[in-house]
């Protein structure tokens, strides 16, 4: 089938070359000059694995090409697929359609009876009613259709999500359009991808629904990774705990520095505002976002602790920029409210990201220094914070760090390293999750226990068995354990 799809963006690009891959002819469309002749020269213009080698096999094999004119593109396809950001507006949380609106009057009047305007972005519910209306208003042909086909990519694996997806969402209003699309969708449906026709609202609210659910356990287990640290409590056991339960499952139960990306939050806050505006509160998202952004305005109190308490004059490594491994992608990453608190803390960042350095020097503070490597970023540094989980980094040779250091201090926030490598090469490693010094309620337990042994029928008072022991101790000049281990 002929497609189009608007939009060489993250999921534009990633759908056109992997409907390429399916078989169609596709044309991706953007309004961005520059990029589309980086497409047509073999240029990707984003990090994606996987996808560079699909763009250019399609591409020579004629079933992919790039385009900056939306009109003469559209004319005669069999659907328009439409991804176009819409990014959360500052004022107010919502989705800002501007750009997807603009599209829709440009196709207007070219699209051809009986084709499909597909939804690929991210909207609220509701917006296919609206663009149905745009479109009659702006001249469309009476028999075009409109469809949600939210997209479902991650970042680092999108390529592989849309070729073996675990579900296709699809949501239209005629019997017509469900057919279509079953059929530029028929060689996944072969494979065993499980295709769910609904509703065209029900497809919107999926997507946000998915996102937001998602969120809500990176959120909680985060919080949980607190309640862990300060209970003597270990999350990583914990969470695999709760994942070996298989309602709940262990996807998305790592403990870090706060989700990011250009999905989770903004769909989110999208949810909270669609509640709003049809008096359905979405208090568990309100709560999630929140906590999300409570959880990366932390993490510099983390580095500040580490230290003693000051950050002024000191170097901090900062390894890991983007929000996830696999990915250029900065946007909501955890390194932007971190690197922006220490350096407003007085202290020296130097930073390195194996995806380049076109994109941090975009979002982050001028003052900041790029290394070109692992090891001339942590070159005479006062504290290493770990922040984005390259598997470079899993590698890291860990004798020649403790020696490169000015003090052998690691910010683990990803918990990529072992606790007892760290104790070997003696560094003073704090880690998500777990208390940052050994617990000492065995000891407790020893003076409680002994007691018990010595006087078996008399009752057990561990806070005045402990004061006995600290006195008997401290003649000694041992210290006690505390009654609140």
């Amino acid at each position: 089938m002929r497609l189009v799809v608007v939009g060489a963006g993250y999921v534009g690009l990633v759908s056109g070359a992997c409907f390429a891959e399916l078989g169609h002819r596709v044309v991706c469309v953007d309004s961005d000059v520059r990029k589309i002749e980086l497409l047509n020269s073999g240029v990707m213009p984003i990090f994606e694995p996987g996808l560079e080698e699909l763009v250019l096999a399609n591409s020579h094999a004629g079933r992919l090409s790039f385009s900056g004119d939306l009109p003469e593109s559209a004319g005669g396809a069999d659907a328009v697929f439409l991804a176009v950001g819409t990014p959360a507006r500052d004022c107010d949380g919502c989705p800002d359609l501007s750009n997807l609106y603009a599209a829709i009057r440009d196709l207007a009047p070219v699209l051809d009876d009986d084709t499909l305007v597909v939804l690929k972005s991210t909207v609220p519910v509701g917006t296919g009613d609206e663009i149905e209306l745009t479109l009659q208003e702006c001249g469309a042909a009476r028999g075009v259709g409109v469809v949600s086909n939210p997209e479902f990519l991650r970042a680092g694996a999108a390529v592989h999500d849309f070729l073996k997806p675990g579900r296709i969402a699809i949501g239209a209003e005629s019997r017509s359009a469900h057919e279509i699309m079953a059929k530029i969708y028929a060689p996944l449906a072969r494979n065993g991808t499980p295709v769910i026709h609904t509703s065209r609202r029900s497809a919107e609210l999926i997507k946000y629904g998915s996102n937001t659910l998602l969120a809500t356990k990176i959120a909680f287990v985060n919080e949980l990774s607190d309640l862990c640290e300060r209970s003597g409590a270990d999350i990583i056991d914990v969470a695999r705990g709760m994942g070996l339960d298989e309602r709940i499952g262990p996807m998305f139960l790592d403990p870090g520095p706060g989700f990011g990306g250009s999905c989770f939050r903004k769909d989110a806050l999208a949810l909270v505002r669609m509640g709003e505006q049809h008096a359905a509160a979405m208090r568990v998202a309100e709560a999630v976002v929140a906590s999300n952004d409570a959880r990366k305005r932390g993490i510099v109190r983390r580095v500040s602790a580490a230290l003693g308490g000051s950050l002024r004059g000191r170097t901090i490594a900062v390894l890991g920029l983007t929000f996830k491994a696999n990915t250029d992608d900065m946007r909501e990453s955890a390194a932007i409210p971190l690197v922006s608190g220490l350096i407003d803390a007085g202290a020296i960042v130097r930073a390195y990201d194996p995806s380049g350095k076109k994109g941090p020097q975009r979002v982050l503070p001028p003052q900041v220094a790029y290394a070109n490597g692992i090891y001339e970023a942590i070159t005479d540094a006062d504290a290493l914070v770990m922040v984005t989980e390259w598997d470079q980094f899993r590698r890291i040779d860990l004798r020649r760090v403790r020696r490169l250091m000015a003090d052998p201090v690691i910010i683990d926030m990803r918990n990529v390293f072992r606790a007892e490598d760290m104790r070997s090469h003696d560094f003073r490693y704090y880690r998500v999750g777990a208390a940052s010094r050994p617990s000492q309620g065995p000891a407790l337990l020893q003076v409680v226990t002994s007691a018990a042994r010595r006087h078996p029928d008399r009752a057990i008072d561990a806070s005045s068995l402990v004061a006995e022991e600290r006195k008997r101790k401290a003649r000694n000049g041992v210290k006690a354990a505390s009654p609140t281990s």
